[in-house]
């Protein structure tokens, strides 16, 4: 990339961090205008989705806080056993899972933390390895804590490590998380200041994926 562009490109990046809302400005929710979904509807049929198991007693967890804090590490080799369904189960609610559902379906409150409780975030999965799930491209349906098969994929490492800028060892997964930024759900409360928590919020999400990973004992 040119040097030039290239630091035109972080100079609106921090120009965009800086960002404020315009005096007299009004969210969406200040105009009482009615707020998005809390979630993106099933894009297959519902009656297709497949149960996620929630017996998480029956995992052997690691339970000391601490221990996991300190073994929480990025991994890059794995071993090439297959991942069971309670696991992945395990990670998707621990990434996005519902505990409870305030007032007339207001808002979510969730296992990840969100500015306003808006979690404007969508999980996508491309399973490679997990016991009883085929090959292919999911996605995560928190409110029945499901997951709906959408396709399968042809040359799926290489599309994966593509994804990944190039990071090969990330096709060589079980299975590679991808959150989608549904920008709406937290524009209409913070408007034009929506995306600076949102950045946030994904790094919560993600670090609770590491967690969980580290308390299974998993890369």
């Amino acid at each position: 990339m040119d040097k030039d562009l290239q630091k035109q490109l972080i100079r609106a990046g921090r120009d965009f961090m800086k960002f404020s809302e315009p005096d007299g400005f009004e969210s969406d929710q200040d105009l009482k205008l009615p707020q998005p979904p809390l979630v993106k509807a099933n894009m297959r049929r519902a009656e297709c989705a497949i149960d996620l198991p929630r017996d998480f007693e029956s995992l052997n967890l690691k339970q000391d806080f601490i221990e996991l804090l300190a073994q929480r590490k990025s991994s890059r080799v794995y071993s090439g056993e297959a991942m069971s369904l309670l696991q992945l189960s395990f990670l998707l609610w621990a990434t996005q899972g519902i505990k409870e559902i305030r007032g007339k379906s207001y808002a979510t409150l969730r296992t990840v933390a969100s500015g306003g409780a808006r979690h404007g975030f969508e999980t996508y999965l491309a399973i490679r390895n997990i016991e009883g799930l085929k090959p292919g491209l999911y996605h995560y349906l928190p409110m029945g804590h499901k997951l709906e098969f959408l396709n399968e994929f042809t040359g799926a490492d290489e599309k994966i490590k593509k994804s990944l800028c190039g990071q090969s060892f990330g096709a060589r997964a079980n299975v590679v998380f991808y959150w989608s930024f549904v920008a709406y759900r937290c524009e209409w409360r913070y408007g034009v200041c929506a995306h600076r928590p949102a950045l946030m919020d994904v790094g919560h999400v993600c670090q609770n994926l590491y967690l969980a990973c580290t308390a299974l004992g998993i890369g």
